[in-house]
């Protein structure tokens, strides 16, 4: 049990190294291409070790990006790349694809490392997979509820800006320069989309197809329908923001009044297994037939089913759709 947790640990420390070395080296390219054009109007020549690093480094990255170009010529689903633009990673759907795939390789090995069994390399397989697939989703379902808590400050500066004599797209100008991430990111995302000559309310469906809010789904009806019809916009935009107040105010008592049963499905979930552990530890023998017979990897096989159904059943009892 202690070599699975430690192979399970390296392998969530190595799958962050990637992601970091991704997102750093994206960075750096950007910013190594400024220096480029800065190098070549001073005429300045780099030293041949910079050239080399840059050069090996280039040919990983190419390297990378061919092999997911080689998974998209397969012709797979654009969902992961809808999924990459929904947590904001600077890689394409079918990169992460192969990410899931280095990750399955990785837990694969360690599993048949420390039990030299085939079957376990197999679970592996699936488990790296899957951790990888957790993290994009919980990294997903954080970031829109960071944008749904910002929903509200956003149309109070659109709002304002708009009485204050600016336009709707001056106003979303303002926002990308002066509200955090991830509404600024999703308003530069918005800009970019109507400065190549895309509409404004497709920009807006993309942007929400992105973000996945029923709040923010009431600002676009809202927009669109003043940019048909006129009105007051902004003091559409006030009403909005007052409803979205009262859906976020309602949402927390909601979190609040239901956390205890959130927590019991948690222990229950953790329960189990923290007890097999203990008895594990006290007396190793009391679990062996569990392990050793063909009846108690049933036993565990059917165990496993039922803590998942459970707890996948008191989560959805507890998640109250506003």
């Amino acid at each position: 049990m202690f070599k699975i947790a430690i192979a399970l640990v390296a392998s969530l420390v190595l799958f962050s190294i990637i992601m970091l070395g991704l997102i750093i080296g994206r960075k750096n390219k950007e910013q190594q291409n400024i220096k480029d054009r800065m190098a070549d109007i001073a005429d300045y020549k780099p030293n041949q070790e910079k050239e080399k690093s840059k050069q090996i480094k280039e040919t990983l990255v190419n390297l990378f990006h061919r092999s997911g170009n080689l998974v998209q010529s397969l012709k797979t689903s654009n969902r992961f790349d809808v999924m990459m633009q929904q947590a904001d990673w600077p890689i394409t759907g079918p990169e992460f694809q192969i990410i899931l795939l280095g990750l399955g390789i990785i837990f694969a090995l360690f599993f048949y490392l420390l039990t030299l069994q085939l079957l376990n390399a197999v679970l592996g397989l699936v488990f790296g997979a899957l951790i990888g697939w957790m993290t994009l989703r919980i990294r997903i379902q954080r970031r829109q509820a960071a944008f749904s808590n910002q929903i509200s400050d956003m149309l109070k500066m659109v709002s304002d800006a708009m009485r204050a004599g600016f336009s709707f797209m001056q106003a979303l100008e303002h926002i990308a320069r002066e509200m955090d991430a991830p509404v600024s990111r999703e308003v530069q995302k918005v800009m970019r989309e109507t400065n190549l000559r895309v509409p404004l309310e497709t920009a807006l469906e993309n942007m929400s197809q992105r973000v996945q809010s029923k709040d923010f789904d009431l600002v676009i009806t809202a927009v669109l329908i003043q940019r048909q019809v006129g009105g007051n916009l902004s003091q559409i935009l006030d009403t909005i923001s007052d409803t979205v107040n009262d859906r976020l105010r309602m949402r927390q008592e909601i979190k609040t009044l239901t956390a205890q049963g959130r927590l019991s499905g948690v222990i229950l979930a953790l329960l189990p297994v923290a007890l097999a552990f203990l008895l594990n530890v006290l007396n190793p023998e009391y679990l062996r037939p569990l392990f050793d017979e063909e009846i108690g990897h049933l036993a565990i096989g059917a165990a496993i089913i039922l803590e998942i159904i459970g707890f996948f059943v008191i989560k959805r009892i507890v998640n109250i759709d506003i």
